[in-house]
């Protein structure tokens, strides 16, 4: 009897779809994130082709993807996207060595390759029902050029802001 108990309380567990969700609202990033918000919100962002480049940091604009599988990659994203999903690329130029802020409008996998190699996340946040901007993720860059790809993408379009944070 005790082990259905436990049973039964481990799938209430885990069926309660509130463990497995972001937080909802612009109030719930884990840290400041009014200068992204702005730059995401502006009315007209610059739309690029996938693959463009980038020399100018901050940066805000909007890139147009291609479906997943006709999209050219400099790598294989690190999380294989689902069917039916888009991808694409932008190329920033080299800047100054610090502590990157990525941000983006909608869901999507991002990987930063810098020197063709994956550079890991030095911090997540990420939160649903805020218009115009879904996840900030740092990245701890040198001055070298980088690219950051997006897989996973629902739409063909996705918004993006690259800047240096202060931290």
């Amino acid at each position: 009897m005790r082990l259905l108990s436990f049973v039964a309380c481990l799938a209430a567990l885990l069926a309660t779809p509130a463990w497995a969700e972001e937080p909802v609202g612009c109030d719930k990033f884990k840290w400041p994130v009014e200068k992204e918000m702005a730059a995401l919100r502006a009315p007209s962002l610059k739309v690029l082709a996938s693959g463009s480049n980038v020399s100018t940091i901050p940066f805000a604009g909007t890139i147009v993807l291609t479906p997943a599988a006709d999209a050219k990659l400099s790598r294989p994203p690190e999380r294989a996207p689902k069917e039916g999903t888009f991808a694409g690329l932008l190329s920033v130029a080299g800047g100054s060595a610090g502590t990157y802020s990525i941000s983006l409008s909608d869901p999507a996998w991002m990987d930063v390759l810098q020197n063709n190699q994956f550079v890991k996340a030095k911090a997540f946040s990420g939160v649903q029902g805020c218009e115009g901007i879904r996840k900030v993720v740092h990245f701890e860059l040198t001055a070298e050029p980088f690219i950051v790809q997006f897989s996973g993408v629902p739409t063909d379009r996705l918004s993006i802001a690259v800047m240096v944070t202060a931290d």
